[in-house]
């Protein structure tokens, strides 16, 4: 009796060491967040960006027609990571996230994962597929993601998710439910990557908001103690730092309370 190998799915990736640090680290100030939303010059013409709420887009209710943003400011050195709002009820058939240069088109007749299909300048994920997409000439080519998961149907992006652009290894991955996704891009180096999106829902409304980033030099020695502090401690005591015979500044700190 000829007995099948069972499939292993590949085991959950862990968060890279400096994706940790940056992660630690003070979130990015508004002003900040604002100069890197999203560029209301640079968008398909069915895009606007909120006048009330710079960091959030709003696509009007056109038919047929696949619309994108890019950010306002690229890279191409450093590790970035950017949170996007993008609620799971408003996402469509097509809902892409990924970055983009500036020669990636914005606008396309028709609903089709437009970011990393047809054109090989831009990367990204279809959230309704679980695919990524890059230069694809037909997106049932995609390849699946994230990769440690059996089938599409046993991952669905949080309302909630990060992405993470790491123009110093030149590779791209995804955050959700506080896990780390993998690597769904690399050979990235050498090029200047925005943040980019495309949607097809009709008032869908998405906000992204920057985090912030670090370049490959050192981290301050303050950060660092912060981050093996709260790892020693563990998220389900970190609400009693206040306990830890510190400094009340450090302390403070490294609760994150300034």
């Amino acid at each position: 009796m000829v007995r099948r190998r069972r499939e292993r799915k590949p085991p959950a990736p862990t968060y890279p060491p400096r994706l940790e640090m940056l992660l630690e680290m003070t979130p990015a100030s508004r002003e900040v967040q604002l100069q890197h939303a999203w560029n209301p010059e640079d968008s398909s013409a069915n895009i606007e960006v909120k006048s009330d709420d710079p960091l959030t887009l709003h696509r009007h209710p056109i038919a047929q027609s696949t619309d994108c943003i890019r950010g306002k400011v690229g890279f191409t050195n450093g590790l970035h990571v950017w949170e996007i709002h993008w609620p799971k009820a408003d996402r469509g058939t097509q809902a892409v996230v990924g970055v983009g240069t500036l020669e990636a088109p914005l606008h396309s007749v028709g609903y089709k994962s437009l970011i990393g299909c047809d054109n090989d300048q831009s990367w990204g994920w279809d959230l309704k597929k679980n695919k990524v997409y890059h230069n694809t000439k037909n997106k049932a080519f995609g390849q699946p993601y994230p990769a440690h998961y059996k089938s599409s149907e046993d991952f669905t992006a949080p309302n909630i998710f990060q992405v993470v652009l790491n123009m110093d290894d030149g590779t791209l991955a995804f955050t959700a439910n506080n896990k780390y996704l993998g690597e769904a891009f690399t050979g990235l180096k050498g090029r200047k990557l925005y943040p980019i999106l495309s949607t097809v829902w009709g008032r869908v409304e998405i906000k992204m908001q920057y985090i912030g980033g670090i370049s490959l030099q050192p981290l301050p020695l303050v950060n660092l103690s912060r981050s093996v502090i709260r790892k020693c401690v563990g998220e389900e005591r970190s609400h009693r730092i206040d306990e830890l015979i510190l400094p009340k500044g450090m302390a403070s700190f490294v609760a994150f309370k300034f």
